[in-house]
């Protein structure tokens, strides 16, 4: 398996309540390296254009709103196969569905507000991580 990078958005409702370090313990623990980290308080028309791919979505402005509502931190994750090796610590979108262990069964509040994003293809990730990094941000 290769050696990817992905982004993981650490969102709200997980900053709020102080689970930031949590968080990244898991994705380290899992194996995954921070090449790139920092907290920013994304304004409704950035999160509208990170998230445009969901514009046609009922979810979208709601999203949008919640997603500004109070920091984020945005990382840039390495590791072997590292975007599927995100998404199995992430864990399914809705908390309830996720397995035991995971972000989202320990710390998301419901299927809305479920701590973190992460990339779900090679291409999504290299757009992400290009919204929110420059090439000098990412340290290997």
């Amino acid at each position: 398996m290769a050696v990817e990078r992905t982004l993981s958005i650490i969102k709200p409702d997980a900053t709020e309540r102080n689970l930031t370090g949590a968080i990244v313990a898991k994705f380290e623990e899992s194996g995954l390296r921070v090449v790139a980290s920092k907290r920013i308080h994304l304004t409704p028309a950035q999160a509208g254009q990170f998230y445009a791919v969901h514009a046609e979505r009922p979810f979208y402005g709601e999203l949008c709103e919640f997603m500004a509502s109070a920091p984020v931190v945005v990382q840039v994750l390495e590791g072997e196969g590292a975007i599927a090796k995100n998404r199995e610590v992430m864990g399914a979108t809705n908390p309830a569905d996720a397995a035991p262990g995971t972000i989202r069964a320990e710390f998301a509040k419901s299927v809305g507000e479920n701590s973190v994003h992460g990339s779900d293809a090679p291409e999504t990730a290299a757009e992400e991580i290009a919204f929110f990094f420059s090439g000098l941000e990412l340290v290997g």
